[in-house]
């Protein structure tokens, strides 16, 4: 049995509308005009035990409201969720005890408490055994490095050191399924990536369930073998990580310092300009019809070359060709 499932979930809010002025606001007050907006069209997946998954999309997508019905927050509109064979909103006491969630622009801890007092609370509300919460409290410590923050109020904390409190917090109760809201957002590549190793290691030795969703695409790909596309309301790919990226990362691009300025030069086949220069070039190309050496070769045989260099594909910029249809142009050839 999958650890969470979701058959066509949908939720739709009804938003109030409201015309401009005084007159406005006295017709709303008195004969208020709703408009219905979808957030999740008919959603549906699965996720095992122990998966990390990349759940991505852009702003408006409908990711943190999909991630609020898993965790219970809200109701569904429509469709079915289960998280470990329950209703995470009709048991939302029992879901809570096995989940961990981290909103990486709101905090769950207390404000002016020191970190070791909330994490305190955090263990007796959760009903952590005394031994196994020093045993994990030293851990965490030492693996997210929070030593010297033990004494110092939430207040007073860095973003990363935020964050790095903000996951022990998460996981000082030993979830079976994290999910993690941009947890890395604003925080700078060595806290990014001493978080990164921490959510592998807690999902390597304890089996942890990760869901995460960002618009980070490194996290992504230091993550999450599997992905979940969703793009207004509905998911439009889940799969692995790596077949996006051999289906939709077949272009490269090749750049070229040459000698002399450019003057008249004839492209490749397979390949084509996009940014031309006094005395640089830098060529698209598709992998699958030619190489970099065939497009080097043709363009070093015209002009003198100085250097080159070639870019593998981004992340990034896969995610952006399909937004832009190309996933949808692929399934109808």
């Amino acid at each position: 049995m999958p650890v969470i499932a979701a058959r066509e979930l949908a939720k739709v809010f009804r938003v109030p509308q409201k015309e401009p002025g005084v007159v406005g606001s006295v017709k709303a007050l008195f004969k208020p005009h709703h408009k219905s907006v979808t957030a999740v069209d008919g959603v549906s997946f699965e996720i095992d035990e122990g998966e990390m998954v990349g759940y991505i999309g852009v702003n408006g997508a409908g990711k943190s409201t999909t991630i609020k019905m898993l965790t219970g927050i809200l109701v569904p509109s429509g469709g079915e969720v289960r998280v470990l064979g329950r209703d995470p909103h009709r048991d939302r006491v029992n879901n809570a005890r096995d989940i961990g969630v981290v909103f990486g622009q709101r905090t769950q801890l207390w404000w002016d408490l020191a970190l070791i007092e909330s994490l305190n609370m955090v263990a007796r509300i959760y009903e952590v055994p005394d031994k196994r919460y020093r045993e994990l409290l030293d851990q965490f410590a030492e693996t997210l490095d929070l030593t010297e923050l033990l004494s110092k109020p939430i207040r007073n904390m860095s973003l990363g050191q935020k964050m790095r409190a903000e996951l022990a917090a998460t996981l000082i109760h030993e979830p079976k399924v994290v999910y993690l809201d941009e947890p890395t957002i604003g925080l700078d590549l060595l806290v990014k990536e001493r978080i990164r190793e921490f959510i592998k290691a807690q999902n390597r030795e304890k089996g942890t369930t990760v869901v995460l969703t960002t618009h980070d695409l490194g996290d992504i790909e230091e993550l999450c073998p599997r992905v979940m596309i969703i793009d207004n309301g509905r998911l439009i790919y889940d799969g692995s990580l790596q077949v996006i990226k051999n289906r939709f990362g077949k272009y490269r691009e090749i750049a070229f310092d040459t000698a002399v300025s450019l003057n008249s030069l004839e492209v490749p086949p397979h390949a084509e300009i996009i940014n031309r220069e006094e005395r640089r070039l830098v060529l698209r190309f598709d992998r699958s019809q030619t190489s970099a050496s065939k497009v080097a070769s043709s363009i070093m045989q015209q002009i003198e070359v100085q250097d080159f260099s070639l870019t593998e594909p981004d992340l990034s910029l896969i995610i952006k060709q399909i937004y832009q249809g190309a996933l949808k142009q692929e399934t109808a050839v």
